[in-house]
């Protein structure tokens, strides 16, 4: 797991009330309870086919998978690169993270994973991010 990725993701994380971090089976997860909002991973593509065709450099991407509002789903990944359905759950999305990445609209979208996954009086005290622009 490249370090800098997790140190973006981290504090980002870190400020959603009751999440907490852990090993997962490949990478890192953030979780509410026994759900998992984010999970950032470095797949192995000839194990994991799906993630062929996002290949970066001739490389396996570090991409973060998480939920999003169903009625969301299709607007976010429709547009392509560095977005896309992940192939389990009916609203799970993943984003490829490198360089490119909009460190704001990764906040965004964890902080809405967060929101469908956790109780409703921890989502009460979320503090939504700015917007951007």
């Amino acid at each position: 797991m490249p370090p800098e990725i997790l140190d973006r993701l981290r504090p980002i994380c870190r400020r959603l009330p009751d999440a907490y971090e852990e090993p997962a089976w490949i990478g890192v997860r953030w979780r509410i309870r026994t759900r998992t909002i984010a999970h950032v991973y470095t797949p192995d593509p000839e194990r994991f086919p799906v993630y062929a065709e996002h290949l970066i450099a001739g490389e396996a991407p570090t991409v973060l998978t998480f939920r999003v509002p169903v009625d969301d789903l299709l607007s976010l990944t429709i547009r392509g690169f560095p977005f896309f359905r992940a192939p389990w759950g009916p609203n799970v999305a993943a984003a490829v993270l490198g360089d490119h990445t909009d460190w704001t609209e990764v906040a965004e979208l964890i902080t809405d994973s967060y929101c469908e996954m956790a109780p409703k009086f921890l989502v009460a005290q979320v503090a939504l991010p700015p917007a951007s622009s």
